[in-house]
């Protein structure tokens, strides 16, 4: 497949880039700093620099893409609205857009526990920013995965993924390691599960 991973500098879009080249895949990787993107050079990886703030440039670094997957996140320092103009840049491209969401925030908020809640409430804007992301991406049919806290650990031997329907109440204290998460999502862009849903990866 033609894959193209947003973010790819950082920790969780490196997972994502690794990963689709492991698996055969052909990657245009973009950042807004190309060489933070610490994946050795091989045949199937484009290394391309653009900034999801400046459209002309995202748009076209993801023109002709098939298949968006997202590692963005909000590292300090960013400017408010970075989830949210990347989700309508991948979304505009016409392809079809698998995104990188937080368990705890938008669709669901409601089975996360009251810890969870509180603790994302003190984010802000920036919950703000993921809930209409997220809402962008599942409106035009790609899919939103609500992570739990994220870890540096190897992929879970036992990973599974589910629909937030079937989520547990509270996977707050349940970390999943950012491969994990990586893994799920080129699952998801291999065999399409949950088109326009909330898919929550899980480690058992």
């Amino acid at each position: 497949m033609h894959l193209t991973v947003l973010a790819a500098s950082g920790p969780t879009g490196l997972c994502l880039t690794r990963q689709a080249l492991e698996r055969g895949h052909i990657v245009r990787a973009i950042a807004r700093n190309p060489d933070r993107i610490t994946v050795p050079d091989a045949p199937g990886l484009t290394k391309i620099v653009a900034d999801v703030f400046h459209t002309d440039e995202i748009d076209s670094a993801l023109a002709g893409s098939e298949l968006v997957l997202s590692g963005l996140g909000v590292p300090k320092g960013t400017k408010p609205g970075v989830l949210t103009a990347g989700a309508r840049s991948a979304v505009a491209s016409g392809a079809r857009v698998i995104w990188l969401g937080a368990y705890g925030t938008g669709p669901s908020a409601a089975a996360a526990s009251a810890l969870n809640r509180l603790v994302l409430k003190g984010l802000g804007a920036e919950v703000a920013d993921k809930v209409e992301s997220d809402a962008v991406v599942t409106e035009a049919g790609g899919t939103v995965f609500h992570a739990g806290p994220l870890s540096n650990k190897p992929i879970s031997p036992d990973r599974r993924t589910v629909g937030l329907d079937a989520s547990p109440k509270s996977i707050f204290r349940i970390m999943v390691s950012r491969d994990t998460v990586a893994a799920a999502m080129l699952d998801e862009a291999e065999n399409p599960r949950f088109p326009g849903r909330i898919a929550v990866p899980l480690t058992r």
